[in-house]
């Protein structure tokens, strides 16, 4: 290899491209290639303290800045409420059971006593909307005898629900309905119109309960409170009163069912978290 073929070939580490040997002379030759190689080693020698340097600066500047990780100290409390309200509406559970020797006629004689229910419904104001059907059912019933399986009457069953909006009737439209053909009661349950808003009030009185708690804490350590960073609401009320069971009766001139509804209770639950000073 000539001397100018190998000198420009050493120009590739340095520069990062390959010159032609005319234009290796032309940029100085051996002396130019003496030059790069001296610099090269001189940034290569010098790269250890840089670092060191660059470090110890980055390390001084992060120590003179102020901290933004302090600790607020906190108080986590909860809170408990429950409100009561007199019921505005009632919900009464029936059902219309018949039996045949076929399913046919066993669905024909529940449509007609389902009927005549409804026409009794009818009677004391309620509207169609007032009703709804929980459940429509076809059954066969069996019997064993000596292990073997003896069929017997097909039954079917219509379960309806009444909304009572006067639930000063509530027991003298149970009385009506059984009357009219209904074969069982499955309860009464007293509810509110418009349940949300008091669940929203018994809210409101958790969290304010819950704030009077973290404002006791806060004074017992020597502090106040700062302001409420988070509020948590449980959702612990139980949902809908269960029905209440009735007796049923059948009979003419039966003394109407009393029924009282009592109060509706509603709880709420809420915890929160509050910042301190």
């Amino acid at each position: 290899m000539s001397s100018q073929v190998k000198h420009c070939t050493l120009f590739r580490p340095i520069c990062g491209w390959h010159p032609t040997p005319g234009l290796y002379w032309l940029l100085g030759g051996p002396n130019t290639l003496k030059r790069a190689l001296q610099t090269r080693n001189d940034v290569f020698r010098n790269l250890p303290t840089a670092c060191a340097i660059a470090l110890t600066l980055a390390a001084s500047v992060r120590a003179q800045e102020p901290s933004t990780s302090t600790t607020i100290p906190t108080v986590v409390t909860s809170g408990e409420a429950v409100v009561r309200h007199i019921p505005d509406v009632a919900y009464v559970t029936l059902t219309v059971e018949t039996r045949a020797k076929s399913p046919r006629e066993a669905q024909r004689q529940n449509a007609e006593a389902v009927a005549g229910v409804q026409r009794q419904i009818v009677n004391f104001g309620l509207s169609k909307d007032a009703q709804r059907t929980l459940g429509l059912t076809l059954d066969q019933e069996f019997d064993n005898v000596n292990g073997r399986r003896i069929a017997r009457d097909f039954v079917a069953r219509n379960t309806v629900e009444l909304r009572i909006d006067d639930i000063a009737r509530a027991g003298e439209i149970a009385d009506a309905v059984v009357q009219a053909g209904a074969t069982s009661l499955n309860g009464i349950r007293f509810d509110l119109k418009d349940r949300s808003a008091a669940e929203r009030e018994a809210l409101r009185a958790a969290v304010a309960d819950a704030r009077a708690r973290a404002d006791s804490a806060a004074a017992g350590a020597g502090r106040t409170i700062d302001r409420v960073l988070k509020i948590q609401d449980s959702r612990m009320d139980g949902g809908p009163p269960r029905p209440v069971p009735v007796m049923m009766r059948a009979a003419e001139g039966a003394i109407s069912t009393p029924v009282e509804p009592g109060l509706i209770e509603i709880r709420a639950f809420a915890t929160i978290t509050a910042s301190m000073k």
